[in-house]
């Protein structure tokens, strides 16, 4: 059988199934690996007709809160440190207008900042009673923030692109908020995680989460073979095991490894992947 594992996860596929074949790169999971697409010739676009169509509602998958999941644990284990910002608005706004103006806070902190990596994703306000469901934004960054100045910054941005306070000299602290991460600390990082992406089901008219390239050309798997997860046994840190009775299905089964000072020099060899992505290696 083949093992794929992520931090905290294994899962053994069949070998007789086309998941269980040995993939050719041992690493996935990076924007590295797509296939680059062919563009789309000006014949070929003005041979369609143009139709209006409605925006459909966005939403985030399951696939797609894993593939996050493993994004931000894959990001913090690059960092010594990592800054969870929370940004909200003055007053009512669209989803577009408001990832609109997030676009143009994240361009503005690139140009001013020395290699700021990122990943945010945008969630409704459910207590928020006097704009009920206005989105709002988290994003897990890199960058020590200098609080005073980039909070005056979003202030004033949102003023510019139209969105007025909703009182005169409404300018909250918490519209800019952020907390410090010490990504020694895994679980408190898959702990936000959770909060903010896993249990995040709303629907929104715009997109629900993004990264910057490093980011996204970071490795989130490797495969390996039984021997791997032998050790986790050796070390009783296989908190769940799962084994698939469906015998069409490819996975055999699925291991929840504990992450602990023990199992994690184990995935030494994603951590060094990852880290040379993250420094131009």
């Amino acid at each position: 059988m083949i093992i794929k594992n992520t931090y905290g996860i294994s899962v053994a596929f069949a070998t007789n199934h086309p998941y269980g074949v040995i993939p050719k790169s041992e690493f996935t999971g990076s924007a590295l690996q797509r296939k680059k697409q062919v563009a789309k010739s000006k014949s070929d676009t003005e041979q369609k007709p143009t139709t209006d169509k409605v925006k459909k509602l966005r939403s985030m998958s399951k696939r797609t809160k894993q593939k996050i999941r493993k994004k931000i644990t894959c990001f913090s284990r690059t960092q010594k440190r990592l800054s969870f910002v929370t940004l909200t608005f003055l007053n009512q706004v669209s989803d577009e207008q408001a990832v609109n103006i997030l676009r143009k806070f994240i361009d503005n902190v690139k140009k001013r900042s020395n290699d700021f990596q990122y990943l945010w994703v945008v969630e409704r306000q459910t207590k928020n009673t006097v704009f009920k469901g206005n989105v709002h934004f988290h994003m897990i960054t890199n960058k020590h923030w200098k609080i005073k100045k980039w909070w005056n910054y979003w202030m004033e941005l949102q003023i510019k692109n139209g969105i007025e306070p909703r009182e005169k000299d409404f300018r909250p602290s918490s519209a800019f908020d952020v907390k410090q991460l010490n990504t020694n600390n895994i679980k408190r990082i898959s702990t936000y995680v959770t909060k903010y992406v896993t249990k995040n089901d709303a629907k929104f008219k715009c997109q629900v989460w993004n990264c910057s390239r490093k980011v996204s050309e970071l490795y989130t798997d490797f495969y390996t073979n039984t021997e791997f997860t032998d050790q986790f046994k050796k070390l009783n840190a296989v908190t769940k095991e799962f084994i698939d009775t469906d015998f069409k299905s490819p996975v055999i089964n699925v291991k929840m490894i504990d992450l602990n000072r023990q199992t994690l020099p184990l995935y030494k060899r994603l951590d060094d992947k990852n880290i040379n992505i993250i420094n131009n290696k």
